[in-house]
């Protein structure tokens, strides 16, 4: 038996074996996203590229999750693991499925380039919508329990996740292929890399992409500061993949280097493993003039063949078993609407929900939002094999009169070519004036934010101008508020934005919700259960107070630095529910590595329902510290007029202040204030403080 095909072998010396019966050309060739077959080894053909990001993504049919957005807005690390588990799974199944027709295209692999664990540092990014918001722990705790989910637990992985895009890359879309993010040290600690190292630290996770734009005048995918931080201090020895085409960016936007072959030697120099792109087409000739060795292609190739090895790639295994049939199943449809559930947010409610069946007799669904399937979908995403839009939802739910009127075009004037300028409005007011209530379905979908080059929105490549909405959708929300019938404003967009008005009864977020939206959103409305979602970002009134979009200092951005509250509409953690859930009392217990929040926790509303306890620190020191952070959180059931007792780690590093120079210590003059509420701090928020001899060392 060959020694790369010996199971009692660790993958890493069976992918070595296997690396050293390749010949040069053979290796350079399997560092392309597109690896060929190697047919004399039995090594077949390979795709790299996947997509899972909320769902395995543009190979068609497959369970659609809400976006990684509002799957961020669970807050729950437990129900984003669990939608992992279906993604990896489906993911399996597409694979055994199409490689038992010899289909071995682009997206039908198993290394899933998820999740995205950059900061939503800026509203205005039309990515965005892939991350887990604007928190460092937030970010890194769920992106946590994604791999672990994707990967699983057994010998062989049952897909491989990779965490994108390393470093600081959050917009702008359109300059993102040559440019430069001054970022200091300190941000690139406290904030930046902070995500992207507790994932690598938690897990086994299988691959790294880097970003296109440079950092503090380095590509990233070719980065001394960055290869050392992955490689020397976090340890990382999986595989590092380039974003699409960013090496070619090296000698045709950053002109660090003139020729391919020279962008090509210095990527993999840097132990960049795998290019995603055609720059490593010219690897034989960066070897042939002695610009790369062999060891390093050696040790690339190694991570390639190593990763192909964890998924049984050359082994016969019970994943070869997951059949078909599990994609898109009734088990996988009712996990998806669970994290429906729990996404959407309830951000304001004048005593109109749960609405009332027997008071409303008739509602009006109105906007362009309300029956596409688009504004379920966002970015990133597969085929559901069935979509439940907002009024779909909302007319098998509802006994009565269900009126729809699209009320204008999501973006254009007009929806009719030859009509005349909001030639949908009439029909809306009309609808409006015989209903008791108006649910207006507003926003965006991907064709307006998302990715430069796959939106439509050329003029911003993907980012939002403003944090406004498209002007007909302002035009329809004002019109049909003006009427004074009851409202309820449903927004799907990937971050914050105004509807710049305070005649609404209700408003909801409900992100990309995913195939069962609409179910999900319909079960809000009529109170069959409790919107508990929270805000993974800071919604603001306007882009205008916010520093530039292209500064990449902290400062005066996300609620952890934020200067001017003035400019806040609804803040980081908030989210309503329909029961009233405090925290009535909290101490502190010191543990070996921190210690634990204790909380009294009370519903003293009428219904049931679920919600976040988040758990924050603010740090008093002589260094300059975030104004407060997120440090825990748990997610809880909470029955009416009943009271329960959580317990609530804090890691030892919730404590730990970044000094200008990038380095992390405890400050030992310190004080510390631990709050506990359903949404981030303020002056009502119950806290305790705490000296540095209260906090477990260790």
């Amino acid at each position: 038996m060959e020694k790369y095909l010996n199971t009692e072998l660790s993958f890493e010396e069976r992918a070595e074996d296997l690396v050293s019966k390749m010949k040069m050309e053979e290796k350079c060739g399997q560092m392309k996203y597109d690896a060929p077959a190697i047919e004399r080894l039995n090594i077949p053909k390979y795709q790299w590229w996947n997509e899972g990001l909320h769902g395995v993504a543009r190979a068609g049919t497959a369970t659609v999750f809400p976006q990684a957005i509002g799957l961020a807005a669970m807050f729950s690390p437990k129900w984003i693991r669990t939608a992992a588990n279906v993604i990896s799974i489906e993911a399996r199944a597409k694979f055994n499925a199409a490689t038992s027709y010899e289909d071995r295209g682009i997206y039908k692999g198993l290394t899933l380039w998820s999740p995205n664990v950059n900061i939503f540092r800026d509203p205005r990014w039309g990515r965005g919508q892939e991350t887990y918001g604007e928190d460092p722990y937030l970010s890194g705790t769920l992106g946590t329990a994604f791999v672990k989910g994707i990967q699983g637990n057994g010998k062989y992985w049952t897909a491989a996740a990779c965490v994108k895009h390393f470093a600081a890359h959050s917009g702008p879309e359109a300059i993102r292929h040559g440019f430069d993010s001054v970022v200091s040290k300190k941000d690139l600690e406290e904030t930046y890399l902070y995500a992207f190292r507790t994932v690598i630290e938690n897990t086994d996770v299988a691959g790294v992409m880097g970003a296109y734009n440079m950092v503090n005048g380095e590509p990233s995918c070719a980065s001394d500061y960055l290869t050392h931080k992955l490689r020397d201090e976090w340890g990382f020895d999986g595989y590092f993949v380039s974003d699409c085409w960013a090496i070619r960016d090296f000698h045709e936007e950053m002109k660090v280097t003139y020729t391919p072959a020279e962008s090509a030697a210095l990527a993999v120099n840097h132990q960049c493993d795998l290019n995603c792109g055609c720059t490593y087409q010219h690897l034989m000739s960066a070897v042939s003039t002695g610009k790369v060795t062999s060891e390093a292609i050696n040790r690339s190739v190694t991570r390639l063949m190593k990763t192909r090895m964890h998924l049984g790639m050359f082994d016969v295994t019970e994943l070869d078993d997951i059949p078909f049939t599990v994609v898109d199943c009734d088990e996988h449809k009712k996990i998806n609407i669970e994290c429906a559930r729990r996404s959407i947010v309830l951000l304001k409610n004048n005593n109109i929900l749960p609405l009332d069946e027997n008071k409303i007799k008739t509602i009006a669904v109105i906007g362009p939002n309300a029956d596409r399937k688009e504004p379920l979908e966002g970015n990133y995403c597969g085929t559901a094999s069935e979509y439940v839009t907002f009024l779909q939802g909302i007319k098998r739910r509802f006994n009565g009169r269900v009126i729809y009127a699209q009320g204008c075009h999501l973006y254009e004037e007009k929806v009719e070519k030859l009509a005349e300028p909001h030639d949908r409005l009439s029909e809306a007011l009309a609808a409006a004036a015989e209903s008791d209530v108006v649910v207006i379905c507003a926003g965006l979908d991907a064709t307006l934010e998302g990715e430069e080059g796959d939106t439509g929105n050329a003029y911003a490549s993907g980012d939002k101008m403003n944090l406004r909405y498209p002007q007909p959708q302002r035009e329809l929300i004002r019109q049909i508020t003006a009427t004074g019938k009851p409202c309820i404003l449903v927004t799907a967009s990937g971050g914050a934005m105004n509807p710049e008005t305070e005649n609404l009864s209700a408003e909801i977020q409900v992100w990309y919700p995913g195939a069962e939206g609409g179910t999900a959103l319909a079960e809000i409305l009529f109170g069959d259960i409790s919107p508990s979602g929270k805000l993974p970002v800071t919604f603001y009134k306007t882009s205008e107070l916010l520093p530039d979009f292209i500064d990449y200092s902290m400062k005066g951005r996300t609620y952890r630095y934020l200067e001017n509250d003035e400019n806040v509409l609804y803040p980081f953690g908030f989210g309503l529910t329909y029961g009233d859930v405090k925290v009535k009392k909290m101490k502190w217990k010191k543990g070996n590595f921190g210690g634990y929040v204790v909380a009294e926790i009370e519903n003293t509303g009428k219904y049931d329902t679920e919600d976040v306890i988040e758990i924050y620190v603010s740090i008093n020191s002589s260094y300059e510290v975030p104004k407060t952070s997120l440090c825990g959180m748990l997610r809880i059931d909470c029955k009416a007029g009943k009271t329960r007792k959580v317990i609530i780690p804090i890691q030892l590093e919730a404590f730990t202040i970044v000094k200008e120079n990038g380095e992390r210590c405890i400050d030992r003059d310190a004080t510390y204030k631990i709050y506990a509420d359903t949404k981030s701090p303020d002056e009502n928020s119950i806290n305790t403080e705490i000296a540095f001899d209260e906090i477990g060392k260790g």
